[in-house]
């Protein structure tokens, strides 16, 4: 879907990206991390042609897109950036609306796509839709950068750390989202952060970026378990990587399935099959219990999974 072939980008004498290559497959989420000015956010605007490159090539289903016409590029590319980039005086459904509006769609099919936008993204359109970008939380705000990112159906998502800015929380539940949103419709993204546990939480791959170079590009697991270097090393982190591993892994890998689901008992300690090691872990050590219970997305009881299990497999 997207390939860079020796791409430089000079500002003045300063190499802010330095002859990188990248390739990210249709459907991939690419997550380029590393430190403040390695380059990464200059990489991602270089794809949209906010920012033009020095030199190389930047390929999107194969074209050049030095060929092609700059609107037309970014209108086939959703875009989301720290702090939403939302119009303070339209509402919620005019801002979602904005792309589409652009491409002329009929005001039907328009406002069939802002109320489903609105509902995957857990904003109830009878609710929100008559917003001002100010009468909503953080939160509530950088979903609608999502959902006008995603109005056109773009084939690409581009987001340049969209959850910087909020609190530990609201970020936590924003990722979350987003893993659910990618398992419904599958965009190939391009996402920016100095984040590490949210690269590793969101990634298929990661490209770990320094001093306008791509140290490694590689899956999460396997930067985790073979650092191409000791700045990727320090990066991931040395003394708490089998931690890391644990939250790459469901706890459907290494739970004792019951003969079949059971209605689930008030006041029953568990986690959910689609839960992390890491977290069903942490569960257990706080609450020091051997084994806690597993629950299905309809919430019955499918198995157990235990404490010993996972310091054994986790990693």
């Amino acid at each position: 879907m997207i390939e860079l072939k020796n791409v430089t980008r000079r500002f003045g004498d300063a190499v802010a990206v330095d002859n990188i290559n990248l390739t990210i497959e249709t459907g991939e989420v690419c997550v380029l991390v590393g430190s403040s000015g390695c380059g990464k956010s200059t990489t991602l605007r270089m794809i949209n042609r906010l920012l033009p490159r020095s030199s190389g090539e930047i390929l999107v289903d194969g074209e050049d897109i030095a060929t092609m016409n700059p609107q037309q590029l970014r209108l086939n590319m959703g875009y989301v950036i720290q702090g939403t980039g939302l119009f303070p005086h339209w509402t919620v459904a005019h801002n979602i609306a904005m792309v589409p509006r652009l491409l002329k769609w009929p005001k039907e099919r328009i406002d069939a796509r802002v109320e489903e936008l609105m509902t995957l993204l857990d904003l109830d359109p009878a609710t929100h839709a008559g917003k001002y970008p100010q009468q909503l939380s953080g939160g509530q705000a950088q979903r609608v950068g999502v959902a006008r990112a995603l109005a056109a159906d773009p084939n690409i998502l581009l987001m340049d750390e969209p959850f910087g800015a909020l609190d530990a929380i609201t970020r936590e539940n924003l990722q979350l989202e987003m893993l659910r949103i990618q398992q419904q419709v599958r965009k190939t993204t391009v996402f920016v952060t100095h984040d590490i546990d949210e690269a590793l939480k969101l990634a298929t791959r990661i490209a770990v970026m320094d001093q306008g170079r791509i140290l490694q590009h590689d899956t999460p697991e396997s930067i985790l378990r073979r650092p191409a270097s000791g700045f990727v090393e320090n990066l991931v982190g040395k003394q708490d990587r089998g931690l890391k591993l644990m939250s790459l892994r469901p706890v459907r890998d290494l739970m004792t399935r019951h003969g079949s689901p059971k209605p689930s008992e008030t006041g029953t300690e568990g986690v959910r099959e689609d839960d992390n090691l890491r977290l069903a872990l942490s569960i257990m050590l706080w609450q020091d219990l051997p084994q806690v219970a597993v629950f299905n997305a309809q919430g019955q009881e499918t198995g157990v999974i235990s404490r010993e299990r996972i310091i054994q497999e986790g990693t």
